[in-house]
């Protein structure tokens, strides 16, 4: 028996006029907000449709600024040290089969941890926890609230061992000395007495000093102007002049003793670029082909050298603990115990508070002290 046709409801049409497809729905942009946006009254929710489409041009940088993003923010004797500390973190997170970048705060820890179970100075694992930390993409750096208290109390302990090492002050007796051991005919004693005496009157760090170029330098008949360029306290290189008085002993003079350095300098054929130059025995420029990056330019490690070269010929007391920051912390005290501010010279920040610590208060400690007016003789009127 044969089954009846199936009947389908449908519509005719002309093959030329079908239908329109019923178009698929489209997905709804999904809203981008976070609980820092806000929004004005009539303003639509943000979301994905409103962001742009990013290519890789707008991903890539060129060689050349890629050199000089390697060099961003941090002076170049920083960005070696933090590139050590990086490569040893890098190392030790290896061999313990922890991820180095981005880390975890546990690995932040657990490295602090090692470097204070080894010893190293507190100061140094400041570096390092510095140099790893910024190391680290913006949103996945580790978080120091741990580490650092580890780091505070380890401080506590070093400081009841070993004591908090400072370079010692170079005073006004120990400057004489020492500008008396520089021979006023050769360009090595030339040289070395203009370093000491720019040195203690400016009171700006030894890197500041190696970095100074003849252009930097203008000698005037009343004293001495710097420009530095850049400092550890100028990120920016804004740059800052810095004036050294001249005093009427010409022992001392920094007038003077610029003056006959700079006379050297033209005598060795020397006109323009950096300032402190490194010396052979005999007194001529030495070879820089082998040189670092930093070229005619000496490093402030040479200029601790001199420095304490100086202190040994002059025989000083312990001149095997004196360096260049001798001449900051000396310079600095004796104004200080003059009743001014060392603030004014040598790059500090305004109302620093190592130099109300280190300085100021330091002389104020002294000259106000009560027991003084007990350990002085009274007067004849009294």
């Amino acid at each position: 028996m044969t089954e009846p046709d199936e009947v389908v409801d449908a519509e005719l049409v002309d093959d030329d006029h079908l239908p329109a497809a019923r178009p698929e729905p489209s997905p709804v942009a999904r809203p981008i907000v976070d609980r820092h946006t806000i929004l004005v009254p009539g303003e639509a929710l943000p979301t994905e449709a409103d962001q742009p489409t990013y290519t890789e041009r707008d991903l890539y940088v060129s060689e050349s600024t890629a050199e000089r993003l390697k060099n961003k923010s941090k002076p170049k004797n920083t960005s070696r040290t933090y590139d050590n500390q990086r490569d040893l973190f890098r190392r030790w997170c290896e061999a313990q089969g922890r991820v180095t970048k981005p880390c975890t705060t546990a690995t932040y820890v657990e490295y602090v941890a090692t470097l204070i179970e080894q010893g190293r100075a507190p100061n140094a694992i400041s570096v390092a926890m510095s140099a790893i930390r910024t190391w680290m993409p913006d949103d996945k750096k580790p978080g120091t609230a741990e580490a650092r208290g580890m780091l505070n109390e380890y401080k506590k302990e070093w400081n009841k061992r070993v004591g908090v090492k400072k370079a010692p002050a170079i005073t006004d007796d120990m400057i004489r000395a020492m500008v008396a051991t520089c021979d006023p005919n050769h360009p090595i004693g030339i040289r070395d007495r203009a370093v000491l005496l720019l040195g203690r009157g400016a009171l700006n760090r030894r890197s500041e000093l190696a970095d100074l170029t003849i252009g930097n330098v203008t000698v005037e008949p009343d004293g001495v102007a710097l420009y530095f360029t850049s400092s550890k306290t100028d990120q920016e290189a804004k740059g800052e002049e810095t004036f050294i008085p001249a005093w009427d002993d010409p022992d001392i003079d920094p007038v003077h003793a610029t003056r006959a350095w700079l006379d050297a300098l033209h005598q060795l054929g020397v006109r323009e670029g950096a300032f402190l130059r490194a010396l052979t025995r005999e007194g001529r420029l030495q070879s820089r082909v082998r040189a670092t990056d930093r070229g005619d330019h000496v490093t402030g490690d040479a200029i601790n050298e001199w420095v304490r070269g100086r202190a040994r010929q002059a025989g000083i007391k312990g001149w095997e603990k004196v360096t260049a920051h001798g001449l900051r912390r000396g310079g600095a005290q004796a104004i200080a115990d003059a009743g001014g501010d060392p603030t004014g010279q040598g790059r500090w920040k305004k109302g620093s508070a190592v130099v109300k610590r280190e300085y100021l208060d330091r002389a104020s400690n002294r000259r106000d002290n009560p027991w003084l007016k007990l350990a002085q003789p009274a007067s004849a009127d009294e």
